[in-house]
């Protein structure tokens, strides 16, 4: 009983893995919205009973509101895709989600360069 305990995680991070392939597959070939620019998955956190899935991305051009609104509206379209290419018992509905991590990392690189900047100039 414990060995099967320590591999459900496992089995949860795999089919999060495998959701986020497929999906990013799926975003570029199959979905002809005008509304979802250049998307990067970020990762995919499933929940315990796979019921629901939280994709998390972020964006090289667009608007992450439309974007966001059309993912959610393609999710059934996306989960049937993915129905045909996973093989497990449940597949997750899912919930996308703008990833602003990106975001935020490039502002605390231009803080970090102006402060650096202007410590160069002190000395």
């Amino acid at each position: 009983m414990a060995a099967k305990k320590s591999s459900t995680p496992n089995r949860a991070f795999k089919v999060a893995d495998q959701i986020q392939r497929d999906l990013t597959e799926l975003i570029a070939r199959e979905l002809k919205d005008p509304r979802v620019g250049m998307v990067t998955l970020q990762g995919v956190e499933v929940t315990p009973d796979y019921a629901h899935a939280k994709v998390f991305f972020s964006l090289l051009t667009g608007d992450p509101v439309e974007t966001q609104a059309a993912l959610n509206q393609a999710a059934g379209f996306l989960r049937n895709g993915l129905f045909k290419r996973l093989h497990i018992h449940t597949v997750p509905t899912l919930h996308f989600v703008f990833d602003r991590t990106s975001e935020r990392a490039a502002d605390m690189n231009a803080l970090i360069a102006k402060a650096v900047s202007s410590r160069a100039k002190d000395d």
